[in-house]
């Protein structure tokens, strides 16, 4: 192949986030490097030889000094995708769950289907997925899909590829923290009309460990992040909305509780807790919805004025 050839290929890059995968890592590393031009791992803090193996096996290794999580380890892979100019990106794990010959099958979509996003969904007989994750991710899939993602069909998929539009557009607007990023990415693609395309892939899970967080606490955590990003969208249906109901609620019981006292001259403490509590974070949720809802103009036009 000429310079020139080269120089019109395009250039792939795989990130991998990896925290402890001593035992996997090296050959996802040498099986992945079939199919780009680099192999870029984001070492989450590991304390084992997690770093030497992918280094010895051809990968770049960037290393954080202690765990961040994988949102900031995708993030860090993202920025480097572009201070480096690569034109497509492929996202996959270091535990072996994902099956790096598949590569092609999502840059498929890419680069020849006009799409900007491929995601890959474990679908079928060439998954190991057990019964109680596929419920868990139909959940959050169900909950990105409402947040704003659009239709999903396997929104915690980390395995992956973007084009450098699809990167240049997203990577700005992530801000989530740990596990959240797969949904945020789909919520943030959808928010951009980005194509985002549905690759049928394996998984594998017998014999892995393939989250180093508890699957619940990891399910809640997400499941947080995505209520909130559509929070953030939709202050005055999300937040401001169901503070006028609580108020409605709290005024209810306010007055029946009057009128009791005023049919007995008993006056009900349990009640008058229970208008409390309805009153102030009714209250408190219409006044953060509100707010939330003209500060994001006020700040516009704050910087318009500034420039």
């Amino acid at each position: 192949m000429t310079t020139k050839e080269q120089s019109l290929k395009p250039r792939i890059l795989a990130i991998i986030p990896c925290y402890n995968e001593e035992v996997t890592i090296g050959s996802i590393v040498l099986k992945t490097k079939r199919y780009v031009d680099t192999v870029l791992i984001i070492d989450d803090g590991s304390t084992d030889d997690t770093v030497k193996i992918g280094q010895d096996a051809g990968a770049v290794v960037i290393s954080n000094k202690k765990n961040y999580g994988k949102s900031a380890s995708i993030k860090t892979g993202f920025n480097y995708a572009l201070e480096n100019n690569y034109d497509y990106i492929v996202t996959l794990d270091g535990d072996a769950q994902h099956n790096p010959d598949e590569i092609p099958l999502l840059l498929e979509n890419i680069m020849n289907g006009n799409h900007d996003i491929s995601i890959g969904y474990r679908y079928g007989n060439k998954t190991e997925m057990p019964l109680w994750r596929k419920i868990g991710k139909r959940v959050l899939d169900y909950a990105t899909s409402a947040g704003g993602g659009g239709l999903i069909t396997d929104s915690q998929c980390g395995f992956r590829a973007f084009s450098k539009k699809a990167i240049e557009t997203i990577a700005p607007k992530l801000n989530s923290s740990d596990f959240a990023v797969e949904s945020e990415q789909l919520i943030r693609a959808h928010e951009m009309n980005l194509k985002v395309a549905n690759t049928y892939i394996s998984c594998k899970y017998e014999n892995l460990e393939t989250s180093t967080k508890n699957p619940a606490s990891h399910g809640f955590s997400v499941l947080n992040k995505i209520i909130w990003l559509v929070a953030e969208k939709r202050p005055l249906l999300c937040i401001s909305l169901p503070g006028f109901i609580s108020v409605i609620i709290g005024l209810f019981f306010g007055i029946q509780t009057l009128q009791f006292y005023n049919k007995t001259h008993v006056f009900l403490i349990s009640y008058a807790i229970l208008v409390s509590i309805f009153l102030i974070i009714g209250i408190l949720a219409m006044f953060i919805g509100l707010m939330l809802n003209v500060l994001p103009g006020i700040i516009e036009r704050s910087r318009g004025e500034g420039e």
